[in-house]
């Protein structure tokens, strides 16, 4: 899209409809995502900072008794009760609109192409046909309702690396809304059989629902004077990531005294930034909802008096008290995608996008090729309990109708004075948190290059369990015997979240990184010419 004369929105909405095609088992049109975007200043516009909403919405028949009602404990997860109005396609078409270039047809050619011709699978998506197996060797329902899936786009079992998948399904679904816009996907006979498709797996979405869905345009949330001199944009509720990497980043600049010429493997830093993620998660299971449903207090939360009285709070010789014992890891999670990214003229676009769990709730809608999301789960649906990350949530964030799930995604785009210097963001449900802000601190505090903040270990801790997680293998038995001897419980892990990079350097030139610990690599032009 670069090369063809577009923008860098143009080149996120061609990537997001081809990740709906070589990730399906992550994102895709029967999900949703939030998109930021910023534009610097000319002299035919002022700076644009924008963000767009398009996560999914509860069906009208959804409220916050509905699924205690129910005998699975699992509803909310796996089948049809688990969907939430999908969002994508809406979204990217809102995107376009506002501030595309090219010809939206242009936009969806790739992906069309992708589905019919087929794609080389990698090891992301063989493994997530071979999670998909095992889970289906003792769950009945999910191995019913994902029987499309599981012989369609996981080959029954037989996937390999490089094997191809053809999806002409959904081919057709992308040349019908190239020609006719997201109305073909909201109305008529894709809206009824996503809505049956739903129903006939245990959910009472109509197609009504679908209908009704809108997108929201919003203000990013801002938070100027990071490390001193770093603007940062990101998401406002219904995300919790762009509060708790406000929160973090700002506890740990009051804090930095504390360190004595640290490194990022400084088992003191790596205290200072779990005693901040602490907060920063208590603070999202008391308060953080969809701000339009229920009241959210985000300027008290970044105020200067509440961020100064959690920092505090921090010992830095002792973890903060517990909150519970339980120690089960919240799974692994390649259910969400994230691009960035930057083009000549400085405009820059994080996007991230999901279907929340691998499969999303498994269930297809077969004549068009769509895998629906599991988001109802990121919703308060057990109360008192926690969701599927191990999450606690409020009751704020109980279903109704309408109404958007809290989200970890957290698309940031970090400025110094009018020019982008970073833009992150990350897969890997709430460690999405903790490794977007990890490699912010890691580029623009310890200097690393983005392809080096991405090699490095990585710790999470999210208030409840109150469980100091590092990445299984990444860091020396030094590290975890000081950061225990703090009074922290220390556990191994893998699944430390996915995350895409790109600095912007002073003179221009960028550095893009992708994670490796999802397969991908970064692309893009270093000349751009108008096709002929």
């Amino acid at each position: 899209m670069l090369r063809l004369g577009g923008n860098a929105v143009d080149a996120a909405i061609a990537a997001s409809f081809t990740l709906s095609v070589t990730d399906p088992f992550s994102c895709g049109v029967g999900g949703g995502g939030f998109m930021v975007v910023y534009a610097p200043p000319s002299d035919a516009r002022p700076a644009v900072e924008a963000v767009l909403n398009y996560r999914e919405t509860a069906p009208g028949a959804l409220g916050p008794d509905f699924y205690p009602s129910l005998d699975r404990t699992d509803a909310s997860r796996i089948g049809g009760a688990a969907v939430g109005v999908p969002g994508t396609v809406r979204g990217l078409e809102a995107a376009h609109q506002r501030w595309g270039t090219l010809p939206w047809p242009t936009l969806l050619a790739p992906a069309i192409e992708a589905a019919q011709q087929g794609v080389a699978v990698n090891e992301a998506w063989c493994a997530a046909a071979r999670w998909l197996g095992e889970a289906r060797s003792d769950q009945p329902h999910l191995a019913r309702c994902s029987e499309w899936i599981w012989k369609h786009l996981c080959g029954s079992g037989t996937l390999q690396p490089g094997d191809v998948v053809r999806q002409p399904e959904q081919a057709r679904l992308l040349r019908r809304i190239a020609g006719r816009g997201a109305d073909f996907f909201y109305t008529g006979e894709v809206a009824r059989d996503i809505a049956l498709a739903a129903q006939a797996a245990g959910g009472v979405m109509q197609i009504e629902d679908i209908e009704g869905y809108s997108t929201q345009d919003l203000a990013p949330l801002v938070a100027d004077e990071i490390f001193g001199r770093y603007r940062l944009l990101t998401m406002p509720p219904p995300s919790s990531g762009g509060v708790a990497e406000i929160q973090v980043l700002r506890m740990l600049w009051r804090r930095w005294g504390d360190l004595h010429d640290p490194g990022p493997d400084d088992p003191a830093y790596l205290h200072l930034l779990a005693s901040a993620m602490q907060q920063a998660f208590a603070d999202r299971a008391r308060w953080l909802a969809d701000g339009t449903f229920a009241p959210v207090p985000v300027s008290h939360l970044l105020s200067d008096a509440h961020v100064q009285a959690a920092a505090d709070r921090i010992d830095p010789d002792r973890a903060l008290e517990p909150v519970d014992a339980h120690v089960l890891p919240p799974p692994d999670d390649a259910g969400t995608s994230h691009l960035s990214v930057v083009d000549a003229d400085g405009m820059a676009v994080a996007c991230t996008e999901t279907i929340n769990t691998l499969w999303g709730s498994c269930v297809a809608v077969e004549p068009w090729g769509i895998v629906l999301n599991n988001e109802m789960d990121d919703f308060t649906t057990n109360p008192g309990g926690s969701n599927a990350f191990g999450l606690r949530q409020s009751d704020r964030n109980a279903p109704e109708p309408g109404k958007r799930p809290l989200s970890s995604m957290s698309p940031t785009i970090v400025l110094e004075g009018d020019e982008v210097r970073l833009v992150a963001g990350a897969s890997g449900g709430p460690r999405i948190i903790s490794a977007t802000i990890k490699a912010i601190v890691d580029v623009l505090i310890f200097g690393m290059t983005p392809e080096e903040a991405l090699a490095v270990g990585r710790v999470h801790q999210q208030w409840s369990p109150d469980v100091l997680w590092l990445e299984q293998g990444r860091f020396d038995e030094s590290v975890h015997a000081d950061l225990r001897s703090r009074g922290w419980d220390v556990r191994e892990r893998t699944g430390m979240g996915a995350e895409q990079l790109l600095e912007v350097l002073p003179d221009g030139s960028m550095l893009p990184a992708s994670d490796p610990r999802k397969g991908g690599a970064p692309a893009g032009v270093r000349s751009v010419t108008t096709a002929d």
